[in-house]
């Protein structure tokens, strides 16, 4: 019952301006004390609430599960270049047996070694299975027939927001649903289905 729950499941998502999470993996998620904090500054505005009342001397108010800024923060230009965003980027899929995996059974293999010249860069690294990538060694795709089963480019911070959608966090609160799927691509009806 979510009047009983826990505190610490009380995050609240948030919001830019523009009414789109500042993220979406990691997803844009502020602690009930950092909501709690905002809504004291006056930063943000509630969206929705969570049944679960605080009280202090002073105040009783429902948490907030969602939350926009009152001012716009504008996203980065370019994604950072981390270890994180290229399995991102590779959803978690070896780039060369095509098998999925959890990050702690993930590497990155450079597609022209180092010893070869190759340049740690997002048009150089893939994700790699741990066999893959000892497979691989230090020989160039032609020398050994592995070859990324798709080229690595540096993704746009669109693309890899995207990919994140994909990969939800493990809670998602009823009243967050239209705020990270609304400008997801519907499903079109064919002609002539029921409406």
């Amino acid at each position: 019952m979510e009047g009983t729950m826990p505190l610490e499941q009380c995050n609240a998502l948030v919001l830019n301006a523009d009414y789109r999470p500042l993220s979406y993996y990691p997803l844009s998620v502020w602690s009930w004390q950092d909501a709690v904090r905002a809504l004291f500054r006056d930063s943000v505005t509630v969206l929705h609430e969570y049944d679960r009342v605080v009280r202090s001397p002073g105040y009783e108010f429902k948490l907030p599960s969602v939350l926009v800024l009152k001012e716009y923060i504008p996203s980065a230009r370019r994604p950072a270049f981390t270890r994180f965003n290229v399995f991102l980027r590779d959803e978690w899929n070896c780039q060369y047996c095509g098998d999925h995996f959890k990050t702690p059974d993930l590497t990155f293999d450079h597609v022209v070694p180092k010893s070869r010249g190759g340049k740690t860069s997002w048009t150089n690294i893939v994700t790699a299975c741990r066999t893959c990538n000892t497979q691989k060694g230090h020989r160039l795709p032609h020398e050994c027939g592995m070859y990324p089963r798709v080229e690595p480019v540096a993704p746009s911070v669109f693309a890899l927001q995207d990919k994140g959608r994909k990969f939800p966090p493990n809670f998602l609160h009823t009243s967050w649903g239209d705020f990270l799927y609304w400008d997801s691509e519907l499903d079109s009806e064919e002609e002539g289905s029921p409406r």
